[in-house]
């Protein structure tokens, strides 16, 4: 079956990975409730807004490393004979998966020259797991989409 990086990011699949992720995210920040979930979806309102293909720019830029991130927990999927699917199997950890992802996000984070913007991930950081945690099972469909093709 070879690996992720085979699948997801040759020439003629990113693109629509980018496009799936985005609407990954959209539809995790829609899903948000309460009082944070309000703020969350305002933030987010305002960055599509005010730049608008910002957050595919961003999906694209950390697309890489989050499939190298992944490429563990495939290897250990297909080790164990690829039984179900990679999604469900990452549901099933997806604390791990989560911690895995979010090392991108903190490694960027350490390279930011912004000591407002660096200041304010380090803010939001501890509660950024949950989300990445909630959003863990949409990322699986969106890796068996290509898993399949």
């Amino acid at each position: 079956m070879g690996n992720l990086k085979e699948k997801l990011l040759t020439e003629t699949q990113r693109p629509a990975v980018i496009r799936d992720c985005a609407r990954l995210v959209d539809e995790e920040v829609e899903r948000k409730s309460g009082f944070s979930g309000l703020a969350i979806k305002a933030a987010f309102k305002t960055v599509k807004t005010v730049k608008p293909g910002f957050i595919e720019h961003v999906i694209d830029g950390l697309l890489d490393a989050w499939v190298e991130k992944l490429e563990g927990h495939f290897a250990k999927w297909q080790e164990g004979g690829s039984a179900g699917n990679f999604g469900a199997f990452c549901q099933r950890d997806s604390s791990a998966v989560a911690e895995r992802l979010l090392e991108v996000t903190d490694a960027r984070a350490h390279k930011i020259e912004q000591k407002t913007v660096a200041s304010l991930y380090g803010k939001m950081r501890p509660s950024a797991k949950e989300h990445v945690v909630a959003a863990v099972p949409g990322l699986g469909r969106v890796v068996d989409k290509y898993l399949s093709l």
